[in-house]
């Protein structure tokens, strides 16, 4: 394809630039949610299903990444784009871990948000950067993180799935 045909489409860079912005974020929900181990000590697994999800889909080009996240524009179609793949990411991991039976926060509904925010968050700025970390570091800390944050303390850990406000 020519400059000239895609310009065709896009009236300018800044465009582009947006819309593959829209095309990563809609790249589809987990894989791996869609039938997660949910025998009791297999949440680590669980956990590592969606960790490394995330840094598959950020591992090839690094560099257009790190143009998209600092360039792009925050169009309409953007921010849209942003909170629809947010929502649907967020009530997917809490979906999952509400049927976890080694899951024992008290606020499934915010540790979904913290969650999916902790992994896209790190996952964007450390693929991106000049020069990331090793996948399988990054993997095995994030892993380790959320792990031991969704096994909680059970000794105060409240009811599963309830709201503390």
């Amino acid at each position: 394809m020519s400059i000239g045909s895609l310009y065709q489409y896009f009236p300018n860079k800044d465009a582009i630039l947006a819309e593959l912005l829209v095309r990563h974020i809609d790249r589809g929900a987990w894989a791996g949610a869609e039938e997660p181990d949910m025998t009791p000590g297999s949440l680590e697994d669980v956990v590592r299903s969606l960790v490394r999800d995330a840094i598959d889909h950020h591992r090839d080009g690094p560099q257009l990444l790190r143009i998209m996240i600092e360039e792009a524009p925050v169009s309409p179609a953007l921010s849209e784009a942003i909170e629809r793949h947010g929502a649907a990411r967020v009530s997917q991991v809490r979906e999952v871990f509400a049927r976890h039976p080694d899951v024992r926060v008290r606020d499934l509904d915010m540790a979904a948000q913290l969650i999916v925010g902790a992994v896209e968050l790190n996952t964007h700025q450390l693929m991106a950067a000049p020069h990331p970390p090793q996948a399988e570091r990054l993997e095995a800390e994030l892993v380790a993180m959320i792990t031991r944050y969704l096994g909680g303390d059970r000794s105060t850990a409240g009811e599963r799935g309830s709201d503390p406000r």
